[in-house]
């Protein structure tokens, strides 16, 4: 990456944190309209997830919910096992997450804005939550051990990172052998450019930055996985969509 690209990316990142960090502070999505999220919009936020989730959760984790699907819903996670959440925001699937896995499992929740990692706390002090640990860092340079994940789990957040190929090479590396990802993330249809997915909606917005379907199938085959799939649910913009994206570490 050259040094011009490098500090885009770097101006591009901090632009995400702020607007994340002031979706925390203000504890709804509603009074940051242009993160993921608003709640007018029925593609993003709280709205995907069902009336049981919501109602075994915090009011404030379903309220911070910025995503654009309900990824533990896909994942079909299991007693026992461990799962990673990358950018974890209030912590809305890190909670659902550990409820699915047990008191055996655990869940683990990754975030690099300090105001969304202490609402995720609160939270998760609120629910009782016990077999959950939320971390900060990067989702490019995963603070964990090498295939120490069974479920990698992520809700509308690759989009947003600048290093995708980064991203996804960080899951292959913390999954163990026949680990598996369960992911919802904005996706653009094939035929439309870098700049046709800007027209349609801003970078922080979770649109301008969406991979392609064949540039997620391609990233991710390249970082190693198989058995990759990615389905389109529902459409958030022209020709851009909640997608659910699959894949199994051999």
């Amino acid at each position: 990456m050259s040094d011009l690209n490098l500090d885009k990316g770097i101006d591009r990142r901090e632009e995400v944190r702020s607007r994340y960090a002031a979706a925390a502070i203000a504890g709804s999505p509603s009074l940051n309209s242009d993160c993921c999220g608003p709640t007018a919009d029925s593609s993003f936020g709280q709205v995907l997830y069902g009336d049981d989730d919501r109602a075994a959760l915090p009011e404030m984790a379903a309220l911070a919910s910025l995503g654009c699907g309900n990824p533990t819903a896909i994942a079909e996670l299991q007693s026992g096992e461990t799962v990673l959440d990358l950018g974890s925001g209030g912590g809305i699937d890190v909670l659902l997450s550990a409820r699915r896995v047990g008191p055996t499992g655990k869940a683990f929740g990754l975030d690099m804005t300090d105001e969304m990692l202490e609402l995720a706390r609160r939270n998760a002090a609120e629910a009782g939550a016990a077999n959950v640990e939320f971390l900060k860092g990067l989702i490019e340079d995963i603070p964990l051990s090498s295939e120490s994940i069974d479920v990698v789990v992520s809700n509308c957040v690759i989009n947003l990172s600048i290093d995708k190929p980064a991203v996804l090479s960080e899951i292959f590396r913390v999954l163990r052998p026949g680990g598996r990802i369960g992911i919802s993330d904005v996706v653009a249809e094939d035929d439309l450019s870098s700049a046709e997915r800007g027209e349609r909606g801003s970078y922080v917005g979770c649109i301008a930055g969406a991979l392609s379907k064949s540039e997620y199938e391609l990233g991710l085959a390249a970082a190693g996985f198989g058995e990759i799939s990615v389905t389109f649910t529902h459409q958030v913009a022209d020709g851009m969509h909640g997608a659910i994206v699959r894949a199994v570490k051999p």
